[in-house]
């Protein structure tokens, strides 16, 4: 069992912290009024980053941070992605970790490069759907839904030094390794438990 928190709807302050993120928040605020289950694309940058990773390993970074790190910010899933909420400036920093730690799209030949599946960075000049402010415990008609949902105008966010350090994690916590060489297809065998 996992120890992931499992939050799903939207306090007051958590709404408030979301709408500073855009041009206008008390429109945000406003049409969240009206409709509490409408999702809302907000710019990134200026409160948060967002880290995008396919939902399985997404959930694996997340269980990571909770259960051997310091925990996690907001967390969204949405259409078969982990929108993981970071510290401003996370999205520019961390693709140029990975490389440089060699976990990223590129890394070199015999690598480790398909450990770590390619992670959407989206910072200043993006868009993200955020779910709905409430209902969030199962996923809406577009496939989104909060994980953890934000509960403070002032939610701790995770730097791009503690998503490495969980996408590393997940990643090697998904990798199986075996002393044993594989089985060779072509080999024969022999039953060994009839000899005399």
């Amino acid at each position: 069992m996992s120890s992931t928190p499992h939050i799903s709807d939207v306090t007051t302050d958590g709404a408030a912290w979301l709408a500073s993120a855009g041009t206008y928040p008390r429109s945000t605020l406003a049409l969240w009024e009206e409709r509490p289950d409408a999702p809302v694309v907000l710019p990134c940058g200026s409160a948060f980053d967002i880290v995008s990773a396919p939902a399985v390993f997404g959930r694996r970074m997340l269980d990571r941070l909770w259960e051997e790190g310091p925990g996690s910010g907001p967390v969204a899933e949405f259409r078969g992605r982990t929108l993981l909420f970071a510290a401003p400036g996370a999205a520019q920093r961390l693709p140029s970790l990975l490389e440089w730690e060699e976990w990223g799209a590129r890394g070199r030949d015999g690598g480790r490069t398909d450990a770590v599946p390619p992670l959407l960075c989206h910072g200043t000049g993006d868009a993200v759907t955020v779910p709905a402010l409430r209902g969030a415990g199962s996923a809406d008609r577009t496939g989104s839904r909060w994980l953890v949902a934000p509960d403070t105008r002032h939610p701790w966010l995770p730097g791009p030094e503690v998503l490495l350090w969980a996408a590393v994690r997940a990643a090697r916590a998904a990798v199986r390794i075996s002393i044993f060489p594989p089985a060779d297809q072509g080999a024969k065998v022999y039953d060994v438990s009839r000899r005399r």
